[in-house]
């Protein structure tokens, strides 16, 4: 089964048809369909790498939902100062079915 590696979201993932995948939110609607470059593409043995990105690859996704992560803790402290401030936050998500990979 062939495999790709896009980058989105300042953050670069290997995908295969199939597989659902949660990167940083997209501006799209639930349903709607996102193409992405491919920085390097494989079958087997046989792996093509691109100089940044493969020219006539792509790999398509559906958009399954938008959402927000699991929320996450920034603490910080100054030691010997009784200072702690704890901050948190939660990631705005978008979870992707990749439909196709063509290249």
């Amino acid at each position: 089964m062939s495999y790709a590696v896009i980058k989105t979201g300042g953050k670069q993932y290997r995908v295969q048809k199939g597989d659902q995948i949660d990167v940083e939110k997209l501006a799209l609607e639930e349903g709607d369909k996102a193409t992405f470059n491919v920085l390097m593409i494989g079958e087997g043995e046989s792996v093509k790498i691109g100089a940044p990105i493969i020219d006539g690859a792509e790999v398509t996704a559906k958009v399954v939902s938008q959402f927000r992560g699991e929320k996450g803790v920034a603490f910080k402290f100054k030691r010997r100062k009784g200072y702690h401030k704890t901050k948190g936050y939660r990631r705005h998500l978008t979870k992707l079915e990749i439909t196709s990979i063509k290249g």
